[in-house]
Formats: structure tokens, sequence, C-alpha cells
């Protein structure tokens, strides 16, 4: 019995060294979890969603406390982000690195049960070139206070650095000839250089649907992976899809300054469903089961035939509804699943969960909606309409968007609806002098869902899970310590 025992606890630890480990040559897909919500799902339900559907990746933008926290024991591998706004800090005081890494990856690593936390993204996307050079000098003199942190931890061999890049970092009309933009040679030698004498990977943001959206020459069927009658034709090359021409850039970018081997992690990639002309749940669904499937092939691309990306983390897990639009309202609206853990699609992630699994047991508000008082005059309601989408999202209620079409009265109760879940269904909240009213027949319109809120008792507005620097004075000088508030 003894005997038996032991076999079982060997192959189970067999089974679960497989599920931790990518295998050689192929592709593991992971998500991205974003928390820039107003309607935060408890990070508790977040977890069981990711075990139900046999996610073991997903990548955060920061050290988020909740998040780590429920992520702790499940073997999910975890990629932790800091802020582009950290950076001048870190490469500035060692201190502050090290305060950074006993917070946040020595107090998670350490606990029991640990975090598995493997790789820290330092920044996100800090070359991108509508940044003006304001984080570029501050990335490699960052990553090397935090690497030297790591080693005082005893961590540097299982936590990565790494710099996820913006596929603007690099140009070219055909893959092949690939380089980095020229302001960015020196500082990605470095950056690569670091990356391969710590056994990091590079990763890359990839986003068909922003070609798509910024350029109405850009070929649709090209943004897609069932081929494509506008294939760039590279030499002996060709490239049927936007995402194979994108990723050979970036390696011929890499051969050109000697690191073409270097592996490669897809940090971000999707397709929105709302907000704008060509993001919808079909696109959406037919992009990302495209790619995961090409992806899985393990064909790999012309320049790196059967060698496909380390790591894909699709963009992403969550509909984020307090994102900046300022690339676009689609901004708000790249979850995989919608803000409450229901599936948008049915979508197959390849990593035998089947078709998507919703969240279990959420929490909602009582069914009821805010509407425009039908029995109203409208013709003052502007104010009131400015006032409830200052507050609340309403970008689907804009050109493109999914509620667009359903008229003034409809658009008003969209607007007073997403505010008067905003404020958990306060009754006042719907009162907008009088021109609101509460119903409780569902007002949705087709694809135009109008919300019902969740309940998260954990969470609340204002510092929870946000950073603060606070700079403590010494005899001999300035010391900075980074703290995260709970």
């Amino acid at each position: 019995m003894k005997i038996w025992k032991k076999q079982a606890v060997l192959v189970w630890l067999v089974i679960l060294v497989t599920m931790m480990t990518s295998k050689g040559g192929e592709a593991a897909i992971g998500v991205n979890w974003g928390t820039l919500s107003q309607h935060r799902l408890p990070a508790t339900k977040v977890v069981d969603l990711l075990i139900q559907n046999k996610i073991s990746k997903v990548k955060l933008f920061d050290a988020d406390p909740e998040a780590v926290n429920a992520l702790r024991g499940t073997h999910i591998q975890v990629m932790i982000g800091i802020p582009n706004d950290f950076l001048s800090i870190l490469s500035s005081s060692s201190i502050a690195a090290d305060s950074w890494v006993r917070r946040n990856l020595s107090a998670y690593v350490s606990s029991n049960p640990p975090a598995d936390i493997r790789y820290v993204a330092v920044g996100n996307e800090p070359f991108l070139t509508s940044y003006s050079g304001q984080f570029q000098s501050y990335v490699v003199p960052a990553l090397l206070n935090l690497q030297q942190s790591l080693v005082k931890a005893n961590l540097a061999a299982s936590v990565k650095l790494v710099v996820p890049c913006n596929a603007d970092a690099y140009e070219s009309t055909v893959p092949s000839q690939g380089a980095f933009r020229p302001e960015l040679s020196q500082i990605m030698t470095e950056l690569v250089s670091f990356l391969n004498s710590n056994a990091s990977p590079f990763v890359v943001n990839i986003y068909p649907f922003l070609s798509l959206y910024g350029n109405s020459d850009f070929p649709q069927d090209y943004a897609f992976f069932a081929g494509t009658n506008h294939p760039v034709i590279d030499g002996p090359n060709v490239y049927y899809n936007a995402f194979d021409g994108n990723y050979d850039t970036l390696v011929a970018a890499l051969n050109r300054i000697g690191y073409g081997q270097m592996p490669i992690v897809i940090g971000e990639v999707g397709w929105p469903t709302d907000g704008a002309i060509g993001a919808n749940l079909t696109a959406a669904r037919v992009f990302n089961q495209g790619l995961i499937n090409h992806v899985l092939s393990n064909k790999g691309t012309p320049l790196k035939p059967g060698a496909p990306p380390m790591d894909v983390y699709m963009f992403s897990l969550l509909d984020e509804d307090s994102k900046s639009t300022l690339p676009g309202n689609f901004e708000r609206h790249w979850g995989i699943f919608s803000f409450d853990g229901q599936a948008k699609y049915q979508l197959n992630l390849g990593l035998g969960g089947g078709l998507l699994k919703n969240a279990m047991d959420v929490r909602y508000l009582p069914a009821r909606w805010c509407i425009a008082n039908p029995s109203k005059d409208l013709s003052r309601v502007s104010n009131h309409l400015k006032l409830a989408c200052s507050a609340a999202d309403c970008t689907r209620l804009n050109y493109g968007g999914s509620c667009n079409g359903i008229g003034v009265n409809g658009n008003v109760s969209f607007a007073f609806n997403s505010y008067y879940q905003l404020q958990k269904q306060d009754v006042q909240s719907c009162d907008f002098d009088g021109l609101g009213a509460v119903t409780f027949l569902d007002p949705s319109v087709g694809q135009c869902r109008f919300l019902v809120g969740i309940i998260n008792p954990s969470s609340s507005h204002g510092l929870r899970g946000k950073w603060t620097i606070i700079w403590t004075l010494f005899f001999s000088g300035s010391i900075v310590i980074l703290l995260q508030v709970k």
C-alpha cells in the first residue's frame, strides 16, 4: 500500500511538472489579466475562471496584492508588471529596486503556499513612439538594478526580467529587412544583450487589429488567418497574414544585431469586440481562434519554421471599462470574457478545456435597470448624459459600437443605466431631474447589452491596488521606498 502511494505521488509530480513546463518547440497560451474596471470581478473568481479553463499562464500589469494573493498555491505561472512611471526611480536607486523585489516578489514566492512568479515585466511598451522617448533612458538602468536585487534575494535563477515592446519598435517594408527604429538601435542592442545573458526572452505585443484600424488601405483579410488575396511577397517567402509578417520583421531585426535565435514571447495579441468599426464578436472569434490554431500548429513562420513563439498571452481575459480611450473606444472591449466572467463567444484555447467556460457563482445586483422616463420630454437631457458618461462607460454608444443604432431614447437609457449600475443601483442615481425611471424589464436590444452590476465585497475606489511613492529622509540623503497600498 505504501509503495502504491509513493507511485501515485510520483505520477502526480510528473503530471504537475508537465503542466507547469512548456514542451520544447511548442507554444503555450496564456492571458493578460487587467484590473482597470469599475465592475471588478473578485480576484478569487477570476482565478477560478483561469483554473476552470485550464489557463496556466497569466500576465499582470502590476503587483496587485489581491490578484497575486489569489494566485498563490494554484501553480499558475505569473508575469508581474512594473508600470512605466516607476522606471525613473528604479533606474536611479538600487535601494528602491531592493524594496520592490522584497515586497512584490520575495513576499509572495516565500509565502505558504507560494505564488509561481516567473517573469517581471519592467515597464510596458516603454519605447512606444507616442511616448516621445519619455521612458527610454530608464529601461536598461532599471533592469540592471532589479537584476542585482534578484541576485541578492536568491531569485535570479527562477525569476526573469523582460521588457514588453510594442511592434512599433521595429520597421520595414518587407519582413526580411526588419530593423529597430534608428533612435532605438543602441538601446535595443543593450537590452537584447542583457536579456540574452540572463536567459530571458524578447517580449513583443502584436496587434493586426490596430494595423487595420489605423489604415484604410490595409487589406482586411490579411489581418486574419484564413488566407488572403493580398499576400506579401518577400523574396522566396510569402506571407498570408499580418501576424507572421510582423513576427518575422522582429526576427530579422534581432538577427541584424546578432540575436536572431533569441526566444520570443507574444506579450499581447487579440481583437476587440466593440467600440469601433471592425470590432465585433464575429471578427474577434475568427481572429482569436485562427491565431490559436495557427500558433499551436507549431508551423512557425518563414524565417522561423517549426519554431512558434515560446508563449502567447491573449489580450485580454476580461473587459476593462476604466481603460483610457485615447487610442480608441475599443480599448475597453478586448476581453474574451465580459466584465462578469461570461464568455462573449465560443473559443477553444487549445488547452484541453474545450470551449470557454463561464465564471461560476457570480453575485449580481438585483435585476433592475435605469432607463429614460417614457413620459418625459428629453429635450433637457444633454447635461445629464454628460454627467452619466463622464463617470460610466458609454463607449458602446459611439460610431461602430454595438449600441450605436438603438435610437435617442435607447442611447439615453444606456447612459443612465451605466451610471445607475456604477452607483450600485442607488435610487437617487436614476433620478436625473425626473428624466430617469427604474424598470424590471431588461431593456437590452440585440447585441446591445444593458448591464447589471456585480457585487464585489473587497472592491473599493481610491487607493486599493494602486501604487504610491514615499520619500524617507535619512542622515546621508534621500532614500526612495516603494510601497504598495492594500
